[in-house]
């Protein structure tokens, strides 16, 4: 093994597929992350609705790096970096020397300047996140039912979430279907079906990123499925007790934010440009303006292609990212001439409305309905990791599609029937 330090700082897609590239190149890898499990947060929503639980999409990061003795993992929090010294700080105070640097830090939600409301709207990039939301969930039913005050009862079954991107319109498909199919026979005093989902956008339109035709069959699916979508209208505050759309206050116990997302803190780290996200803008081989051995890779980075549109920040984006940046310092250890500039290759665009819709979009191939859905199953079940994984979440999946009953609806953390905001 060589004398070649390389301190990864993130255990995301981007980050676990750059250590996995690097595997027989003789460096010596550090991954930081703050957290001891690496995410597949594809499937995170479905932890947030009762589908999964939390040991179906997550993976003890030492666990995956056990025969990998070029690997130390370490959990911590990055705080800064000095390029100057080449060295990485931690929030113990533990300084990390690198002659690599490779940051996949992520992005967290963006509330436009109102992060007060993160308190009462929780956004959904964690394990915490997602078991915040189900709790949050099942506790509106379980108040409902013993709520005599029915303007009160009104508000504790109205589950408002912002965006229609594809973590709100997945959201609220499966809270509509929960309520509408799942529950109803379970409680005495309420009628679960009269639950209101409402999603609220911004834009003209839900699923903004898919062709037009397939956005208008995803709100058609919503709106089948008895999801009320808001359109082109702005939250303008967000309270314990519900949103304001505009001039209109909707009660609601409950509000999700799937509105968008903020870069980590990166680019201050390095002190270089940002896009207004406050993504890293690298250059075309992802490396830091200015800093050759320091690469920023997946959601932390502001990648351009060819055609002048930005890299998405999804999974593949940042997994194709991490297998590029591996190939530039397995050459330049190798002392081979290094790669091209990275081009993204764009695999499609997929989304899920519900148990048994979902819409794809491939470019020049489109498909809509259960066999997207179909489809959509067995290319998430694939990048799953492990055997026990992928068998886990295909029999919970099949389970519900038989029986229309979740599997993980339970009620985990001490907070229960106390009032929380």
């Amino acid at each position: 093994m060589s004398d070649h330090r390389v301190v990864v700082v993130g255990g995301g897609f981007g980050g676990l597929q750059f250590v996995n590239g690097l595997k027989g190149a003789g460096a010596r890898i550090t991954l930081v992350d703050r957290r001891n499990h690496h995410l597949f947060q594809p499937l995170l929503y479905q932890v947030a609705t009762t589908i999964l639980s939390t040991s179906e999409i997550a993976w003890p990061i030492r666990h995956l790096y056990s025969d990998r003795p070029d690997v130390t993992t370490l959990l911590g929090e990055v705080t800064g970096v000095d390029t100057a010294a080449k060295q990485v700080t931690l929030r113990s105070g533990l300084t990390l020397g690198y002659d690599t640097l490779v940051l996949a830090t992520g992005a967290t939600h963006a509330y436009f300047g109102r992060d007060e409301w993160a308190a009462v709207a929780p956004g959904l990039k964690t394990l915490e996140d997602a078991t915040t939301i189900r709790r949050r969930v099942l506790l509106a039913f379980e108040r409902a039912e013993t709520e005599a005050d029915p303007v009160t009862r009104d508000a504790l079954l109205t589950f408002a979430i912002v965006g229609a991107g594809p973590t709100g319109v997945e959201l609220a498909g499966i809270i509509a279907e929960l309520a509408r199919k799942t529950l109803p026979r379970e409680f005495r005093n309420i009628d679960t079906r009269k639950a209101k989902v409402v999603l609220i956008e911004a834009g003209p339109r839900v699923l903004s990123s898919f062709a037009e035709e397939l956005s208008a069959y995803a709100q058609q699916a919503l709106e089948k499925l008895g999801v009320e979508v808001h359109l082109g209208e702005f939250v303008t505050d967000c309270t314990a007790a519900g949103v304001k759309v505009g001039e209109k206050f909707i009660p609601s116990k409950t509000v999700v934010w799937a509105a968008g997302v903020q870069a980590s803190p990166a680019a201050k780290w390095l002190d270089i440009p940002a896009d207004r996200a406050g993504r890293a803008i690298v250059e075309r081989d992802l490396s830091a303006p200015g800093l050759p051995d320091v690469f920023v890779i997946g959601d932390t980075a502001s990648v351009v292609q060819d055609n002048g549109k930005p890299v998405p920040g999804i999974a593949p984006a940042a997994k194709q990212q991490g297998a590029y940046v591996a190939k530039v310092i397995r050459a330049r250890l190798q002392a081979k001439p290094a790669p091209g500039p990275f081009r993204y290759w764009h695999q499609g665009s997929l989304a899920t409305i519900g148990k048994s819709a979902a819409i794809i979009d491939f470019g020049k191939i489109k498909l809509k309905g259960w066999i997207a859905w179909w489809i959509w199953g067995i290319a998430h079940i694939y990048f799953l990791i492990g055997t026990r994984s992928r068998f886990a979440v295909a029999w919970s999946w099949l389970w519900i599609y038989l029986s229309g009953q979740h599997s993980a609806r339970l009620i985990t953390q001490k907070e229960t029937m106390r009032e929380e905001n």
